[in-house]
């Protein structure tokens, strides 16, 4: 096992994923690719679903935030399991539509849904809508009350909480630009004009605090906040708020250095906080509602490359480069994330090799990480980049004209592919001469 219990190297000396030969996938589909194990997606999101259900009830809902990993078979996998989903965008909205996925079971966030957005989730019969702002607000009352139908809404709700994370991802601070922060009035006077707007049915409060995040206290004291805000609520408005959605953010093992989270036992103990702060403030416990995304695909997948070459500078630095790079995964450029990556052709063999991993763009910034671990490595050899499930191909680019890669989901033996690899042709597809 490296890093997690599907990542293995076989008796040839090759990684595997799932049971299968990555060497082999990669003769077979080429590279760059991502490769997930679907079982493990699916045995998450069971992790998930159990552990809510038996800790806040059985109308719990884990929602799948797919933002992380977005396209048509990912809904499938989640409506098949159970989960409902989170979806930040019309592009979003139409690949789960296209996929078939239960319309009532969607929440639609976002800060600047557009009029259009309004309209095709309208249309869609999403079921919750998650308002950031006034201006959304009025805009989804106005067409909802047009239309003659009520709908359901969570309000983001800004708790002002630093989770100790990269601050590229926090969100629940004060000056975030999502949500209404509860410290500065707001939250309470977007919650009155929600209860009187037309056509808005206000079914409870939603807040997330930022991704990554490895400690349980920045969710307990997002529980303890939100739970008080509901209870001012009740007291100043007389209404009750029967909705809670803590969002997500557990973090993930990306590396030997990272810890391993129980997310059952994470949600058992963020439950039981939720539980103690509803008492203490005499309130109903409402129903809760969590967003995981990076904890339900990241460690799923990785992503094979080929090496091109290798540059050795004496008393600097060393170089390998690859056949992909930024495009396929900006996280290292923009938030200097850190990976496991070796050569999956010798897994087996020590990383005694210290390399900065750069990819095939005419950019200096094109990385996938310094001063790595790893094998020495030649041209031709597979190089493979761990844990690369989520925000690797939604945030994937055609950057210097680079086709993205495929997506290619194993299970039970047997490799398919998700999305195909993007063609030259793909690349020119919207261009008028």
């Amino acid at each position: 096992m490296i890093l997690h219990k599907h990542f293995d190297v076989n008796a040839r000396g090759h990684l595997t994923i799932g049971g299968l030969d990555t060497v082999e996938l990669a003769k077979q589909y080429g590279t760059p690719a991502y490769i997930l194990d679907e079982e493990v997606i699916r045995e998450q999101c069971r992790v998930y679903r159990k552990a809510a259900t038996q800790c806040f009830g059985e109308d719990a809902l884990p929602l799948y935030a797919s933002k992380a990993l977005c396209f048509s078979t990912m809904y499938r996998i989640a409506a098949e399991e159970g989960m409902g989903i989170d979806c930040v965008s019309g592009g979003e909205l139409f690949t789960a539509k296209r996929a078939g996925f239960p319309a009532e079971r969607i929440y639609f966030h976002g800060n600047n849904k557009t009029d259009r957005d309004i309209r095709d989730a309208l249309d869609m019969g999403v079921g919750t809508f998650v308002v950031d702002n006034q201006d959304e607000l009025t805009a989804l009352s106005e067409e909802a009350a047009r239309r003659g139908i009520t709908q359901r809404i969570l309000l983001r709700i800004t708790p002002g909480i630093d989770p100790h994370t990269h601050r590229a991802v926090v969100t629940g601070n004060v000056d975030s630009k999502f949500g209404n922060a509860i410290v500065t009035g707001q939250a309470m006077k977007i919650v009155k004009e929600a209860l009187s707007a037309p056509g808005i049915d206000l079914a409870g409060i939603h807040c997330h605090v930022g991704s990554q995040i490895f400690d349980i206290e920045p969710f307990s004291d997002a529980a303890d906040i939100m739970v008080r805000f509901i209870a001012d609520i009740k007291k100043e408005c007389q209404y009750e708020i029967r909705e809670l959605n803590l969002g997500g953010g557990l973090g993930v093992r990306y590396t030997e250095y990272d810890r391993e989270i129980d997310y059952a036992d994470a949600i058992r103990q963020i439950a039981s906080v939720v539980t103690e702060y509803c008492r203490a403030h005499d309130i109903r416990q409402p129903r809760v509602i969590l967003e995981p995304g990076r904890s339900l695909v990241a460690a799923a997948g990785l992503t094979l490359y080929t090496v091109g070459s290798v540059k050795e500078i004496p008393g600097f630095k060393n170089y390998i480069s690859v056949d992909g790079g930024m495009p396929d995964n900006p996280r290292y450029a923009l938030y200097q994330s850190s990976y496991t990556a070796l050569i999956a052709n010798r897994a087996n063999a020590p990383r005694d090799f210290r390399a900065t991993l750069a990819g095939r763009c005419c950019e200096s910034g094109d990385l996938l990480g310094e001063d790595m671990e790893i094998q020495h490595a030649k041209r031709g050899d597979i190089l493979a980049v761990l844990v690369t499930g989520a925000y690797n191909y939604s945030m994937a680019s055609n950057y210097n004209r680079i086709p993205r890669p495929p997506v290619i989901l194993v299970r039970n033996g047997e490799a398919r592919v998700a999305v195909r690899r993007e063609t030259y042709e793909d690349l020119v597809a919207n261009d008028i001469l």
